[in-house]
């Protein structure tokens, strides 16, 4: 009796302490980043070290999020008589499949994400630790039209609210646990942004220079109104094809519904003035366009400049 008591014991002691595996990663490459579809890819060398062969990461390595894996190169290591610990090293080339934030693009910053999990083994029975030692990611790599950040390394659990079919589990909650590598990029935003949004910006200067046209010139001054009008909707429809699609209203959303909102009161105004010329106000109604053009583009700029800077200093 005593003896089963002792062996129930030291079951319950083994189960509530899991075996450790050491965790690195070093990241040679970022590059591809497809905006559109989501997805960037990325090239490590992972190391692991762990004492219980029946892990075997070479066939139970799990990459969240990852559309594509390739091993280029992998070798393990068992001669530490020592610790009795199996050392695993091999190359990743991913594709990694991520959300991003694009509420204040291009002044945008995002977080690249890379994890690993033990397919077989869950939390009871397999815990990483973080290997410190050396840095991980190489300093001399840059990522055109992006700053990189200093990567960060943690271990933490993910829970699965499912059993993946074991009948001997009571509730559908499953925890693994996972290394997670956290690397932060933001965009060399300026010429992107000029780039993107000269083109609007120019459309509504062609709409402000019918405050400068005689209101006689009926023909001119609707002409360039709805010209200007039409050249704002297409350099969004433009802008909008290199995006994801995203149901927030954006940065991008915000300085063209502006630009539309102006360019529609402009038109407003040139129908005002063509009232006053009507009605043979001509003083009044220069006056009238000589108010407008200041006010419209004090507010104008104001609301710019307010957008902007607020998307500048939140990023992402």
């Amino acid at each position: 009796m005593l003896l089963t008591a002792a062996f129930f014991i030291k079951n319950i002691s083994i189960a509530a302490t899991p075996d450790t595996v050491k965790a690195g990663v070093y990241i040679t490459s970022i590059h591809d980043i497809d905006f559109k579809q989501k997805q960037y890819d990325i090239s490590v060398w992972l190391w692991l070290r762990y004492k219980k062969r029946e892990f075997d990461f070479l066939q139970n390595l799990e990459i969240p999020q990852a559309k594509s894996v390739t091993k280029s190169f992998s070798t393990v290591d068992s001669t530490d008589t020592v610790g009795h610990e199996i050392y695993l090293l091999m190359k990743l080339d991913c594709v990694m499949q991520d959300s991003w934030k694009i509420n204040n693009f291009p002044f945008d910053r995002q977080k690249l994400r890379f994890s690993i999990e033990n397919s077989q083994f869950d939390s009871k029975e397999l815990v990483f630790v973080c290997d410190t030692f050396g840095k991980n990611f190489d300093p001399k790599y840059t990522l055109r039209g992006w700053t990189i950040d200093s990567p960060s390394v943690m271990v933490r659990k993910r829970s699965y609210e499912t059993t993946f079919g074991d009948n001997t589990m009571k509730t559908a909650h499953s925890e693994y646990s996972a290394y997670v590598v956290t690397l932060g990029i933001t965009r060399d935003a300026v010429g992107l942004f000029w780039k993107m949004f000269l083109g609007m910006y120019v459309a509504l200067l062609i709409a402000y220079m019918c405050f400068f046209i005689h209101a006689d010139g009926i023909d001119s001054r609707f002409g360039l109104s709805v010209g200007a009008l039409f050249a704002v909707i297409g350099n969004k429809y433009v802008v909008d094809a290199s995006l994801p699609e995203s149901n927030s209203f954006t940065l991008v959303d915000t300085l063209h519904g502006i630009t539309l909102i102006f360019i529609l009161g402009v038109i407003v105004c040139n129908a005002i003035s063509l009232s006053l010329v009507k009605n043979d106000k001509g003083g009044t109604a220069k006056r009238f366009d000589r108010i407008s053009a200041v006010a419209f583009m004090f507010v104008y700029l104001a609301l710019n400049i307010f957008f902007i800077f607020k998307a500048m200093h939140v990023g992402g």
